[in-house]
């Protein structure tokens, strides 16, 4: 099954790497406001053609992914670190409708539980990302 990118298809011997069944960290790069980079990895699924990710508020993901903002996602494959795919995209959406349920299905991907991590008086924030070009190695 191909997933469909809003620029093209991804090639189909990198799918792998965007499903359910790959546990591929992406690391995240975002612009801070005195405009150095800054990169965090995060577990991550597709919604369509669209990446998710999900933080916290008072986070800096939370801070620097707001609606509009570019981001670029690498994700490597986790038996091989020379097949990546990386993708270039636009914030577009940021809520907290459905965030809880995000972030335990994400543990469920990567850790096969709810997530255990969620401090008192959290909030959580699903951030959608629609891919405007990919690349790829490997």
């Amino acid at each position: 099954m191909a997933i469909l990118l809003s620029m093209k298809d991804v090639p189909a011997k990198f799918v792998d790497l965007l499903g359910d069944g790959t546990k591929a960290f992406a690391s995240v790069a975002t612009v801070l406001k005195d405009g150095s980079p800054q990169v965090t990895p995060v577990w991550f699924d597709m919604a369509g053609p669209r990446v998710r990710i999900n933080t916290a508020t008072g986070r800096v993901k939370s801070r620097t992914m707001t609606e509009g903002r570019k981001v670029a996602l690498s994700i490597m494959d986790p038996a091989n670190p020379y097949r990546y795919l990386q993708i270039r995209g636009t914030v577009t959406k940021v809520t907290k409708d459905g965030a809880d349920a995000h972030i335990d299905k994400l543990a469920h991907k990567y850790l096969g539980t709810d997530y255990p991590f969620r401090q008192p008086g959290e909030d959580r924030i699903l951030i959608e990302i629609e891919p405007e070009s990919v690349q790829t190695m490997g």
